[in-house]
């Protein structure tokens, strides 16, 4: 819900009202229902609104409470925000709205940086204090809304995206060696703070950023789940199935609180059919539920259909599926490159950007799968990792996620673009070392749920369904089910090949054929093997003057990858030209130079 954007002076001048209107402008799309901005001294704020709670002019942003000096603005979305008002009232506080925004002011007004202690949901804010001219910046616990920044030493700007704050101008465009090394190794994923331009960052997740007047921070880390086996349940299998069952549909209970219809993305896997399930169980009838494919390409199949068929017969939602033939995909691949605020190796980004479109015809709000294979250890690499002994852990993690080796990554760069050491295996290092963390499968979950998957799967999901103005809410990391996780054996998340704790409670409420399926993905098969129409832009890209000038590349390892585009691949499988040209493609769409 929303985009928000500002600025904060520290040099005694005003603010640049004008590249705050062109910030907030270029997320219209994130907000289609109303624009707002409000200046006052050295701060000025913008928002795009997406009317989801409180439908009423009353909701609308930037949200000033005069009486307690504060101006807010906040996208996102806070599931308890009723019980929250309740308490608040309960302490004097009186609203002139029902929005879930005012909400959280009259929360910070009451606990300060406390505040998001006592909120569930997803969210990223700005607030301005009157009196003492302090901002304060949040993001939500699992970083689903994402909150960018830059700055230098006059002035700091923050927004939703990145492409908004190229168009406040100002920004430094120059490519971060450490964020591409990371780039060509996870499969596009830059964790926090960093970003793949030099001169962006990234508030990171579960951190409250307090900025003063004079430009001093102070970041405040509020969350992290102990991966350890602190749970009185033990490990007994039946505890642990009937209390993930319980926080699941919490879960997915809480993420219903709306003014407008809210429907589920499924595609016909384990995740997104629970999700149904579970909303069926609460007695919801007509669900809208909607599915996306593809035509086959090279041999591979392109959807799903006949398992999220079989779903939506079984508990009788309102289905829409839709087929989506391969020469359309050049025109959506310049689509989801444009909703992209960071560059994306996933291709199902374009399948997300195209279901999208389809979906926010009926409904503004959508519940998805993501998150469940991090947290739950749904994924094939999770069982070489385990077996590792705890000191072996960061090469085990190495061995079976990195797309390649940092030499021959290196052997893939211009030497001016390329780390000086291997900065993404000493990031894995420092991140599986601290305490907290039990076993070798502990340490790799907590890195993928709490650095690498907000800038992946959430960011894709965040990116391409708010590209149409559609709210996209993921039950599986609601924040006290993420606590249940991590403190569960990791046994009973790897038995039956991964999520076992999950399929135990699909075999209770799903059909057989759904949790028994092999493991499926959102699959575009033009994407993935190249197909001409998809190769023909990707040559466009890299043999362009921009690209040539910009040298990211050695030019002689681009022009074999182009000779034979679907051989090269990287180890886990993926397409290395699509990898190459998706940062190119991304650069060039967002007019990078």
């Amino acid at each position: 819900m929303c985009g928000l954007s500002g600025e904060v002076r520290f040099d005694g001048g005003r603010p640049d009202l004008a590249a705050v209107e062109r910030m907030t402008d270029v997320m219209e799309p994130r907000g289609p229902d109303g624009r707002g901005a409000w200046s006052q001294g050295a701060v000025a704020l913008g928002h795009r609104r997406l009317k989801i709670i409180d439908l009423s002019e009353r909701g609308a942003q930037p949200m000033t409470d005069a009486r307690l000096g504060l101006t807010a603005v906040f996208n996102g979305c806070v599931y308890n925000h009723r019980e929250v008002r309740r308490r608040l009232e309960g302490v004097g506080h009186r609203f002139f709205s029902d929005s879930d925004t005012e909400v959280f002011v009259k929360a910070y007004a009451e606990w300060g940086r406390e505040c998001v202690d006592h909120l569930v949901g997803m969210f990223a804010f700005a607030v301005v204090e009157h009196h003492t001219g302090r901002v304060v910046l949040g993001r939500d616990r699992l970083g689903i809304k994402p909150l960018y920044v830059t700055q230098d030493a006059a002035r700091l700007r923050f927004a939703s995206t990145l492409p908004a704050l190229l168009a406040g101008g100002g920004v430094d465009t120059s490519i971060d060696p450490v964020a591409l090394h990371q780039y060509m190794s996870w499969h596009g994923t830059v964790p926090a703070p960093r970003t793949v331009l030099a001169g962006v960052r990234k508030v990171p997740p579960a951190t409250v950023r307090v900025i003063e007047p004079d430009g001093t921070q102070q970041d405040h880390c509020y969350w992290q789940p102990s991966y350890t086996r602190h749970s009185a349940l033990g490990a007994d299998p039946a505890l642990w199935r009937e209390a993930v069952h319980e926080a699941l549909r919490t879960a997915v209970r809480r993420r219903t609180v709306a003014d407008v219809p809210v429907g589920v993305l499924l595609s016909g896997g384990l995740d997104s059919s629970l999700i149904v399930a579970l909303l069926a169980e609460e007695g919801q009838e007509g669900l809208p539920t909607f599915a996306m494919g593809f035509e086959s390409e090279n041999g591979e199949d392109g959807d799903e259909f006949h398992y999220s068929d079989l779903v939506a017969r079984t508990f009788s939602t309102d289905h829409h599926q839709f087929m989506i033939p391969s020469d359309r995909l050049p025109a959506a691949l310049e689509g989801a490159i444009g909703a992209m605020s960071e560059p994306m190796v996933s291709h199902d980004a374009v399948a997300f950007h195209m279901l999208s479109e389809q979906v926010a015809k009926d409904v503004k709000v959508v519940l998805c799968g993501q998150g469940a294979d991090e947290v739950f250890a749904g994924y094939h690499w999770y069982p070489p990792i385990a077996s590792a002994a705890r000191e072996d852990a960061p090469a085990a993690y190495a061995d079976a996620y990195f797309d390649r080796t940092h030499g021959d990554l290196t052997a893939m760069l211009h030497a001016g673009t390329a780390a000086a050491r291997d900065v993404s295996t000493d990031f894995v290092r420092a991140h599986m070392a601290a305490p907290g963390a039990e076993t070798s499968l502990d340490a790799a979950l907590r890195m993928d749920v709490h650095a690498l998957m907000p800038d992946d799967p959430v960011k894709r999901v965040d990116n391409m369904t708010m590209a149409w103005g559609l709210e996209a809410r993921v039950p599986f990391l609601d924040h006290e089910l993420v606590e249940l996780a991590a403190a569960c054996p990791p046994e009973l998340k790897l038995a039956q090949g991964g999520k076992a704790v999950l399929k135990d409670i699909g075999r209770e409420i799903l059909p057989p054929e759904v949790v028994d399926r092999p493991k499926g993905y959102f699959p575009v098969p033009g994407v993935r093997h190249m197909a001409e129409p998809v190769l023909a832009r990707v040559r466009d890209a890299l043999t362009a003057p921009e690209a040539r000038r910009r040298g990211i590349f050695d030019q002689r390892h681009v022009a074999r990858l182009l000779a034979e585009p679907d051989r090269h691949r990287a180890k886990r499988g993926a397409n290395t030209l699509w990898q190459v040209a998706s940062l190119e493609l991304w650069l060039q769409v967002h007019g990078v130079h």
